[in-house]
């Protein structure tokens, strides 16, 4: 990785004192996000991994730019997945504070502030790639490029147990399940496996046996949740557990499985895959990493904030390893600068190593990272990483396809355009709960 990582932060700062001169004066970052309300779990736990990250590297001495260390302060503004809310807080942020990064979850939170961050030049980062545009020239989304990592769990499952033949599939009709439902019938397409029921549903359905008996009369090997929220997720994967399924569960997330798993069985749940692993995985250890102490961060967080764990709680902090070595690289905290430097690093490493921009065709900007992915399987009631597979090969052989099938679900930046109107999530009526 070119710049210097948080790990390589810690282990030269000893040898070089005269880098440890330190500035007063902080380098600010905003995290603009939902921190109470029925969405919070899609930010709380990023802001607790970012402070975490940052107290790590401000103990290290801080961040370095020309040859100064200066202290990173996150300042954390609560949005409660409220676009009014989320203009306010960019104001303040930006204006007022100053920061050099602008976080945000995206989504409906994103759409009203695009010209104001934009005229402003504010490098702002979005875990919901569906939110790039050419017009976003400034945002981009280097932590996870949602939905097209979904392919390397399809692609692992293909070669793996060729025997489960028969999908059936199901996510909502929003901004989320639409692109995955998409990207899901690319993925088995690609691999030769049909589709035998293929079901969207509103986002503010609750009637779960109306969606997943029509998928199990259809007999399946694989019961396909796509990018289905945490609550429809384990409602589904619990009434296919009641009706004897007893094929094969695979989703995009799985977010606190082991609640799904006491509420079935080991032996059910046993090879459910889906795409977020848990950072004691050994498989981390020794795979290049955004800052190569996953396991110690992984039980911190856990040890802090306990049964908060999630995909948000590394994604944001994963942002900010990115950001931070283009930020030493160029000595500067200009947005203008740190982006160009970004986009310059050959190769940029995200989470799971060397990656590289990508998304013209899709987003209609190459601002979205795309590299390895882990493909995560339970075993024995706890996520192991089964094996890490390239998005970027995969879409060398089957970008076409995918493009065909995000065209016929009017999911392409150009037809998001043309249409004129906003996409918008269920995030605010699909959340996690009891």
């Amino acid at each position: 990785m070119l710049g210097s990582s948080f790990a390589q932060t810690i282990a030269v700062t000893s040898l070089f004192p005269n880098d440890r001169v330190g500035m007063t004066e902080p380098v600010n970052v905003g995290f603009l996000a939902p921190l109470s309300g029925p969405v919070s779990s899609w930010g709380l736990p990023g802001l607790y991994g970012c402070e975490l990250w940052a107290e790590w590297l401000n103990r290290a001495g801080g961040i370095l730019i020309g040859g100064r260390r200066y202290p990173l302060r996150i300042i954390p503004f609560d949005c409660g997945y409220d676009p009014q809310r989320a203009m306010e807080g960019a104001r303040h942020l930006v204006l007022t504070e100053g920061v050099s990064l602008l976080m945000m979850l995206g989504g409906d939170t994103f759409t009203p502030l695009r010209s104001f961050l934009n005229q402003r030049r504010v490098l702002t980062s979005t875990l919901l790639p569906s939110d790039l545009s050419p017009d976003t020239r400034y945002l981009i989304a280097p932590s996870e490029v949602h939905p097209v990592f979904n392919v390397t769990a399809v692609d692992w499952l293909a070669e793996n147990e060729p025997q489960r033949r028969r999908i059936a599939l199901c996510s909502q009709r929003d901004a989320l399940g639409l692109p995955s439902t998409a990207t899901y019938r690319a993925a088995f397409e690609a691999a030769g496996l049909p589709v035998v029921k293929d079901i969207l549903y509103d986002p503010e359905e609750t009637d779960v046996a109306a969606i997943v008996d029509p998928m199990l009369a259809q007999k399946p090997d694989v019961l396909c949740w796509c990018t289905s929220y945490t609550p429809m997720v384990h409602a589904m994967t619990e009434y296919a557990y009641q009706a004897g399924f007893d094929g094969r569960i695979l989703s995009c997330t799985f977010d606190n499985y082991p609640r799904c798993v006491a509420r079935t069985s080991r032996a059910f749940m046993e090879g459910t895959l889906f795409q977020f692993p848990d950072f004691d995985d050994p498989k981390l250890a020794r795979k290049a990493f955004f800052f190569n102490r996953p396991k110690e961060f992984y039980r911190e967080y856990n040890a802090r904030y306990p049964e908060t764990w999630s995909a948000v709680s590394w994604e944001y902090v994963a942002i900010l390893e990115i950001w931070h070595a283009a930020v030493e690289k160029v000595a500067s905290v200009s947005p203008v600068s740190v982006l160009t430097t970004m986009k310059q690093m050959e190769p940029v490493t995200h989470a799971f190593g060397p990656a590289r921009w990508w998304g013209e065709q899709v987003f209609g900007i190459d601002n979205a990272l795309i590299g390895d992915w882990p493909v995560v399987r339970l075993v024995d009631g706890k996520a192991q990483i089964a094996e890490f597979r390239s998005v970027p090969d995969w879409l060398k052989r089957h970008e076409t396809l995918l493009r065909r099938h995000l065209q016929s679900m009017g999911q392409l930046w150009q037809q998001r355009a043309e249409a004129g109107t906003v996409q918008t999530t269920g995030l605010l009526t699909r959340e996690a709960g009891d």
